[in-house]
């Protein structure tokens, strides 16, 4: 037998399917493909079953956070054009800048795939388009971030020192933590 599918009451589907490749079993967990496991020949169905048994608690975990992630995606705003993007986010770092006097060169938006923003050398701010998909606490605390580099170049102590004084609703290594988790799910 070549594949086998059985239905688990707290996994759903699962694919048992014999692979030449694998050299062990190993369980594979995609959105919209289900759950699938590779068998590899000389380890029966049967003891892949036991082995889907014995991992229900990681799977189901894994299939929580996955579902989360489709959350997430499904609740995002439809991206809007670009100018409009810039309008408001230009509006908000010189809101935050003012509020907190801090002085910059220029702001420019763009589609970046791994940052939230940085902040050159001349003091030019540059935002990730996404930011308008985080809360507003998390985007404001993103802007900050890269006003408080318009003094301190680096991550040292008194660059936290600094945000922290003007993130003063959270602490700024818990926004950056929330920030990390959700980045998987935005950037």
């Amino acid at each position: 037998m070549k594949s086998l599918t059985k239905v688990y009451d707290n996994i759903g589907t699962v694919l048992f399917e014999r692979s030449k490749r694998a050299i062990r079993m190993n369980i594979t967990i995609r959105p919209f493909k289900g759950i699938r496991v590779a068998v590899p020949f000389g380890v029966t169905f049967k003891q892949a079953e036991k082995l889907i048994l014995s991992k229900t608690n990681w799977i189901v975990k894994h299939l929580n956070q996955i579902r989360e992630r489709e959350k997430l995606r499904n609740n995002q705003p439809i991206d809007m054009p670009m100018d409009k993007a810039k309008e408001i986010l230009n509006i908000r770092v010189a809101e935050l800048a003012e509020e907190h006097g801090f002085t910059y060169n220029r702001v420019s938006v763009k589609r970046m795939t791994s940052r939230w923003g940085s902040c050159s050398t001349r003091n030019n701010i540059n935002l990730n388009i996404k930011l308008l998909h985080l809360p507003e606490k998390l985007c404001d605390y993103v802007i900050l971030h890269e006003l408080v580099h318009t003094i301190h170049k680096n991550h040292g102590p008194v660059f936290w020192k600094a945000l922290s004084e003007v993130c003063v609703v959270d602490n700024p290594k818990d926004l950056q933590r929330e920030l990390t988790k959700i980045s998987k799910n935005i950037l």
